[in-house]
Formats: structure tokens, sequence, C-alpha cells
């Protein structure tokens, strides 16, 4: 069964049944988008590196004199702290257990693209690291027995993928060491996270109330018309607008348009017309996809200010550039909108013939799966922050409830380009 974006891959991650993150939980349903990713352009993986097994041991240590006996156990992640010569003490090695769903049908895709995208990381920062993998399948108790054996064999853990794996082992009592988690648990708002589970897949939730905040600071005292689709991810993305437009004091109203294959009715376009007219809003918010966008812009009209969240951007590809976006206003990473920005520019780009703005958008949250597990390693109950290639990361971990943030640039669109805008305008 196709998965067709990456917004509607989020809601198909909260499925159950199929065990399935811009925002954004992860992709979606609209059509032609997410298809099956080709093998990264990485480095070469290491010889040990093979899925499901552990490096193999260092060469044995010539023999060292006597000493006294030890008064205190080495800690899991020591190795032996010097060798006869007198050397330095070596650094201890963390193991990192990357649980994905590569087994699945349904997640194989998107579960291959993350994976490369966290070993191009990886590549880049290994000293001092170790990354074992650990495929599962679809089923939730696949997930939790996968998840128990690696604590014992991995001192940090990341993953799951599925919404529905990570509800399972959020709920749970397995959770005891360190765990970074894909995407966010169907409870989420409603049940707090173990001490030691921190969740940072994408959101389009968290990208819509990011954009009324930003539409606010714009248009103070406006009114927004709230277009959208019939589809499960376009009406997450209208709803969370829409209830952080409220708090904000700010009146709104919402239009649902029927469509037909992707596209849009003669009719639905028409009533839009009619209700923009006798509303008068300040702004326009479209919680639909680039070509939904394209026709509901074509509609309306360019003097109208429009925004979305990532779900609307057509892509950097001035081949994909629709000239009906042009002026619209819209949240992504800066991996897909900031090729020069000093993060994004030190990774490879995944090369595949079958890439997608989603599984691009997936591959980048490997790489910053890799940097949070390498900065929560490094400063152990320390608040970080990561100017990641998804956006930038605030982290608070091992000190109570653990905090995680990501704020995405806003931008101008025109023809494949994007002109960023300062923050706080």
């Amino acid at each position: 069964m196709p998965i067709n974006s990456l917004n509607g891959l989020l809601a198909a991650l909260a499925g159950a049944a199929m065990l399935v993150l811009a925002g954004c939980s992860t992709p979606c349903d609209a059509p032609g988008r997410l298809c099956a990713p080709d093998d990264s352009n990485t480095s070469t993986l290491p010889q040990w590196y093979t899925r499901g097994q552990p490096p193999p041991p260092p060469p044995p240590e010539r023999p060292v004199e006597p000493g006294p006996a030890r008064t205190e156990p080495p800690s899991e992640m020591q190795t032996v702290p010097i060798d006869a010569a007198g050397a330095e003490p070596r650094k201890p090695i963390t193991r990192i257990g990357l649980m994905l769903p590569l087994r699945s049908e349904t997640l194989g895709a998107p579960a291959e693209a993350l994976r490369a995208g966290f070993m191009a990381a990886y590549e880049r920062d290994r000293d001092g690291f170790t990354v074992n993998l650990i495929e599962t399948g679809d089923s939730p108790q696949d997930t939790l027995d996968a998840y128990a054996a690696a604590q014992d064999q991995n001192d940090i853990i990341v993953g799951p993928l599925a919404r529905s794996a990570v509800g399972a082992l959020a709920a749970s009592s397995l959770v005891q060491k360190p765990t970074i988690a894909l995407n966010h648990p169907e409870s989420r708002g409603r049940a707090a996270l173990p001490a030691q589970m921190l969740a940072i897949g994408l959101s389009i939730e968290d990208e819509a109330r990011q954009v009324a905040d930003w539409a606010g600071a714009e248009h103070p005292g406006g009114a927004a018309m709230i277009v959208s689709g019939s589809s499960a991810w376009q009406r997450r993305i209208a709803s969370s607008f829409a209830a952080r437009w409220k708090q904000l004091g700010r009146e709104s109203q919402m239009l649902e348009l029927s469509d037909s294959n992707g596209y849009l009715s003669e009719a639905a376009l028409g009533q839009l017309r009619s209700q923009v007219d006798g509303a008068q809003p300040a702004l326009v918010f479209t919680a639909l996809d680039p070509a939904q966008a394209g026709q509901v812009r074509g509609a309306v009209g360019a003097a109208l200010p429009f925004y979305g969240t990532s779900s609307v951007n057509p892509g950097a590809d001035p081949g994909a550039a629709i000239a009906d976006l042009d002026g619209v206003r819209m949240l992504d990473m800066p991996w897909e909108m900031q090729p020069a920005h000093q993060a994004v520019m030190v990774y490879p780009r995944w090369a595949s013939a079958s890439r997608t703005l989603d599984m691009d958008r997936l591959y980048a949250l490997g790489i910053d799966a890799f940097r949070v597990a390498r900065e929560i390693t490094l400063h152990p109950g320390a608040d970080v922050e990561v100017d990641g290639v998804t956006g930038k990361l605030s982290i608070g971990f091992g000190k109570g409830p653990a905090r995680f943030e990501r704020v995405q640039p806003a931008a101008v669109y025109n023809g494949g380009v994007f002109t960023l805008v300062p923050a706080g305008r």
C-alpha cells in the first residue's frame, strides 16, 4: 500500500493496524509522494557494520604488570584504561542501538531513509561511538521484545519509529536507559513519557502552531481564513492552527474543500471565493498539499497574504515550481530551504533516483537523531541546543521530564527559491 506524502506517513504511522512524522509526526497521504529510497550516498560503512551485529572486540592488550586490586568496578561503558607502555587512557565507547522497522512492508522504506541519514551523521562524528542496528517488524510486541534485548547491549537506544510502537514502549515499564523516540505517541499531551525517553519526531501540528504565532505577529488583530482538505493529516494541521490562533485571542473561519484525486473542484473554489469575499480576512492559512494550495491561491488572488506549513512546499527544484505559490509564506527544515546552512553543508545529500521531499526529510531526521544522541551522551543532565538540519533544537534531558522543541525557519517562496524571514518578523 503506497504512502503518498510525509504528512500522510505521519498519519499512517498513527494507525495501529499499519503501525505507522514538517510535521510530521511524519509522512502523509497526499497524492504522488513518498516512494521507496535507493541506497544512500554516505561513505562506505565500516566492515564490522552489519545489521544486528555489534563491532568485533578490540585486539588483546599486551600483558601489564600486576597492580593493586580495583576498589571500584568499571562502568559499563569503560574500556581497558591503560596499556603496558603507559599510553593515555582510552575514551569510553558509547554503544548506540538504532532500532528501526526495516522488516516492515509499510515502514521499511521510510526506516531505510532514516537509517541512511543516521549513518551519514555517525560517519562524520563517530569517535567514541559504535552503532548496532536492530531490525524490527510491524508488531508493537516485536518492538518491545527487541527493545528489552537491546538495553542489555547498548547504552542509548534510538527508536522506535511507528507511533503505535512509541506509545506501547512509553506505556511499558521497560525504559531504563536513555531512549530517543523518532515519533510521538498517540497519547501525546495526555500522558507523560518515561523520564528516560525523549520524543524528537517531526510534527505537522507543531509546525501549524509555529505558523500561527508567526502570522499573528505579522497581522496583529487580524482574522484568519483556514482552508483545509478532507484528509486526516490536513484536518490535523488546520485544527492545530485554529487552536493556537484562538489561544492568541484571534478570530478565524474554517472551510474544508472536497477534492477529486487531489484536485479541488471549481465548485469548491467558487465557495471559497464567496466566503473570502464575505469574511474579508487578513490572511489565509492553507492546510493543503502544494498543488491544492496553488489552486486556492490562483482562485483567491495574490493580494491576500498566504501562509502554510511544509506541506505546501513543492521543493527547491525550479522544474517543480508552482507559479501560483510565489509569495506564499511557509515553514520547512533547513535541509530543504537552506542549502548554505553551516550544518546542512557538512553532510552528504541522499542520492537516489526515487528520492522525494518526504523521504529526504526523514533522511534529515536521521542526521539530527544521531546528533541528539551524541549531545545527550557528551553532556549528561545538561540543557543543550543543536543547530540541526531539521531546525533549531532545544533539549532538556536527565533532570526530570524530558523536554524537546524544534523551531523551523520561516521563508517566502518564489519559483523554487526561499527568502528567509528574520526571526521576530
